[in-house]
């Protein structure tokens, strides 16, 4: 026996056996089941979701020799006549090669005869938009008002093409695009019928190149399994596919984070000896970073269908949500244009060097190593921002976030402080004289110097924020600490709760303080009271921002 590809071998025989459509396999059922049957269905969707399919188990559903029903026996000869494809009562007709007002016409000529062996004389078109208008107007009335025994089923991939007429005559139901989870689920289950071994990371990999398609999917996976000797490898279906390899992706949005331009074009040299898809590349750049988005605002909402979860969650504390969102309409953009640049390498070049040169200034995090990336721990995927100087251009009103670590007011300082500033109850000056910036600043922000023991300094961070710590950032501050007190130090950093204000604290303490007074300020004001007794008026103050001296 020749081999049946698996998109025919596996083609759903009843409703029961479908994946995904439920919206308006529901709707079938019931109607099968109550005998509220209509004479005109119109299915519409994209290729390969199942239109033709669910056609064909509803005429065999509604001429099953054991009675109209939503689950057809499969055993009499109706049910295995429609199933094999050759049910003289099952008229399947391709529009797209029969588009001519003749062809309609001698199509409806025997639409009054009653059907050979089954209860419905069915009339499947598939592709009907492709009929002419002509054809449309034939069709019309025999459609509204057909006799009895007959059921008209059409499908069409474009119903924006139908006239409006033919459209309000039936009744229509839109089949879904297939969502990858779905997809990568019912390969699984024929795979393991197939007795073909298989790496789910491979089935992700033929789900996300269907587009939404189960027949796609399926040819795919007969091409994989072609391609892979009888087995379906990661590494092979991508090769087969040309996707690109998610690690340079990683290592792209690490250099971009750290602000290495150099990192990331070498990165790019290195992914052109793979002859990859630049686009594409910058297509996985985009849903990396929604994903990245995703586990700062939602950490337990991760997808984890690639396994690399982990490495999101290093990513997404290791950036602000502020440079995500900035990269991730930077790389909307690229996408957009790519195909305008001088080549397809240059584009995606230029489109990472755009990020990093876009990215404010105040937010820049300059104390970023690549270590941070790789071995830093990151259990939460919130990140702290970074303070901005008090010298820095006032950020607007609606940028201001009460969980930001805001420095308090500077403190002049020209030279080096002696050695009786370092004790732990001018820790929260000290730090400001440090110089410390991005990553280190906030997490130093939240600590506490607890204790100091000659060279040792003892510290306690708020365990609220201890997401973003690594031993890496103990190391900075102690070499910060060194510096500034001329003399060497060693910080060991605990998690706990602090008995005193943080830095951060008193700054966000400082903060509320002015905006009180802000707030306070224009209730008082009188033209600010004029105007709101004039107008009736309120004051909102969720607008209003204390101004930075």
């Amino acid at each position: 026996m020749s081999y049946q590809v698996l998109a025919r071998k596996w083609r759903p025989r009843n409703f029961k056996e479908m994946v995904g459509q439920e919206h308006v396999l529901q709707a079938l059922i019931n109607a099968l089941d109550n005998d509220r049957l209509h004479h005109a269905y119109l299915f519409t969707g994209t290729r390969g979701v199942g239109k033709t399919t669910v056609a064909r188990i509803l005429a065999k559903c509604l001429n099953c020799e054991a009675g109209v029903s939503s689950q057809p026996c499969d055993e009499c000869a109706s049910c295995l006549e429609i199933a094999e494809g050759r049910s003289v009562d099952l008229i399947e007709v391709d529009a797209a090669s029969r588009t001519k007002v003749e062809d309609t016409r001698e199509l409806l000529e025997n639409v009054q005869y009653a059907p050979s062996r089954c209860r419905y004389k069915v009339y499947l078109i598939d592709e009907v938009h492709m009929l002419s208008t002509h054809s449309f107007n034939a069709l019309l009335k025999t459609l509204e008002e057909p006799p009895p025994h007959v059921k008209f089923l059409l499908a069409t991939t474009d119903p924006q093409k139908l006239p409006m007429t033919v459209l309000s005559r039936c009744l229509q139901f839109n089949l879904k695009n297939m969502l990858p989870e779905l997809i990568v689920a019912h390969l699984a289950w024929i795979l393991e019928q197939e007795s073909v071994p298989f790496e789910e990371p491979a089935l992700w990999l033929l789900a996300r190149s269907a587009n939404g398609s189960m027949r796609d999917a399926l040819s795919l996976t007969d091409q994989a399994i072609a391609y892979g000797s009888g087995q379906l490898q990661e590494a092979e279906v991508r090769a087969m596919l040309g996707t690109v390899d998610l690690s340079f992706v990683y290592r792209l949005l690490q250099a971009v984070a750290a602000q290495d331009a150099a990192a990331a074009l070498q990165t790019v040299s290195e992914l052109s000896e793979h002859a990859p898809d630049y686009a594409g590349t910058l297509q996985e750049t985009t849903a990396l970073l929604h994903r990245i988005a995703v586990a700062q605002a939602v950490p337990e909402a991760v997808d984890d269908s690639w396994g690399d979860a982990e490495k999101v969650m290093k990513l997404a504390a290791a950036m602000s949500a502020e440079d995500v969102q900035l990269y991730y309409q930077v790389a909307l953009t690229g996408r957009r244009d790519i195909a305008l640049a001088a080549d397809l390498r240059s584009g995606l070049e230029m489109t990472l060097l755009r990020m990093i040169a876009f990215r404010p200034a105040a937010l820049n995090d300059e104390s970023l190593v690549v270590a941070d990336l790789e071995d830093g721990a990151a259990e939460a995927a919130v990140p702290v921002k970074k303070p901005e100087p008090e010298a820095t251009a006032v950020r607007p009103a609606a940028e201001l976030s009460p969980q930001a670590a805001v420095p308090p007011e500077p403190v002049p300082a020209a030279t080096p402080a002696p050695e009786t500033l370092f004790e732990p109850g001018r820790w929260p000056e000290l730090l400001e004289q440090l110089q410390l910036g991005g990553i280190v600043y906030n997490v130093a922000s939240h600590m506490e110097l607890r204790q100091v023991d000659g060279d040792k300094a003892y510290l306690v961070l708020d365990e609220a924020n201890a997401s973003l710590y690594n031993e890496n950032h103990a190391q900075q501050l102690g070499q910060s600490l060194s510096t500034y007190l001329q003399h060497s130090v060693q910080v060991h950093v605990e998690i706990g709760v602090p008995r005193y204000e943080t830095p951060a604290a008193r700054a966000q303490r400082l903060l509320d303080e002015r905006l009180d007074q802000a707030v306070a300020a224009i209730e008082q004001d009188p033209k600010v009271q004029l105007l709101i007794d004039h107008f009736e008026g309120t004051l909102d103050r969720e607008s209003i921002a204390p101004i930075k001296h």
